[in-house]
């Protein structure tokens, strides 16, 4: 099949007497310089709800295909009038370590007028921590990044995006990242608690937060419970095995309880591979089996990994 060509893409997306073609998506992806001047130049004419959806429809596509990159089209609608194109912009370079975007999602943290946007971008720029902390930016990118998720985790008014900042800066070993996740957790709200639980499981240090998750595992507020459960996965903890074991005879929140699945597949060890199978033969439910069958190839990773682990030598180590 011959490619469409792009400015016939565009005329399609300024025609709205006919519903915009899926199959034109994917010509969005890659954008030429050439091709996003085009664009901006017809970008005012189609109406408001039609770029929403476009955005929209493009940002689900990106995260369903893998082969696609809409990265170019994302950076060009981070300035756009309209909110919720900016939010789906934002959403769609998760995967970027491009240092431009990240200085732009430094400004729109400090400086956009929606609070939902300045939140996208501060989960956004979590994703730029943890790379930090593997070395994949420069010292100077992951400081930047850093302060600014820090200063808007302190001062930052609205609660969303101040929360999310606390979530992105789990990555971090900054040193004052600590006491700002201890300050969420000890809130009264369920929302900043769970956060500070979200940010324990990125943290990869269990020892510090182990006795934290382990308490919240059986807090009567389900969002509590569900972020205890995915950070004691995250932490691979595994003291919390035998409470999450029992909660699968128990719990009755069905996120919540596909979240212990998976963290199960996490931590791995005694009777965890049993209990999976068991419960993949015994579900009626075909999504919730196909569900068990990709922890159960997770928790195979897991067990591989501890055993690679287990058996790796380190020169450090004194020889017997």
């Amino acid at each position: 099949m011959a490619k469409i060509s792009f400015p016939r893409v565009l005329d399609a997306l300024q025609d709205s007497s006919t519903a915009f073609p899926h199959r034109y998506l994917k010509n969005f992806s890659d954008l030429e310089p050439g091709d996003i001047k085009a664009l901006k130049a017809v970008w005012g004419d189609v109406p408001t709800l039609r770029k929403q959806q476009l955005v929209k429809d493009l940002e689900k596509l990106s995260t369903d295909d893998t082969l696609v990159s809409m990265d170019a089209f994302a950076r060009a609608m981070l300035e756009d009038p309209d909110e919720q194109i900016r939010l789906y912009a934002i959403r769609m370079l998760w995967e970027s370590n491009d240092p431009r975007l990240a200085a732009a999602l430094i400004r729109i943290l400090q400086g956009d007028p929606s609070e939902e946007v300045r939140g996208e971008a501060a989960s956004v720029l979590g994703g730029f921590v943890y790379r930090g902390e593997l070395e994949e930016i420069s010292p100077q990118l992951l400081k930047d990044v850093e302060d600014a998720l820090l200063a808007a985790a302190q001062q930052e008014e609205h609660r969303l995006s101040k929360r999310v900042a606390v979530e992105a800066l789990g990555y971090s070993s900054r040193p004052e990242v600590t006491a700002i996740i201890r300050n969420a957790y000890s809130q009264h709200d369920p929302q900043w608690v769970a956060s500070a639980l979200f940010a324990m499981g990125r943290s990869s240090d269990p020892d510090q937060w182990q006795e934290d998750v382990l308490y919240s595992l059986d807090q009567d507020n389900s969002e509590i419970r569900l972020a205890a459960v995915q950070a004691a996965g995250e932490l691979a903890l595994g003291s919390a095995r035998p409470a999450l074991l029992a909660a699968l005879e128990t719990e009755e929140n069905e996120d919540v309880y596909r979240a212990i699945i998976w963290s199960l597949s996490q931590i791995g060890g005694e009777d965890v591979q049993i209990v999976l199978y068991n419960l993949a033969d015994a579900t009626p439910d075909d999504d919730l089996g196909e569900y068990i069958e990709e922890a159960l190839e997770n928790l195979t990773f897991t067990e591989d990994l501890e055993r690679y682990d287990m058996f790796t030598f380190d020169p450090d180590e004194p020889e017997e």
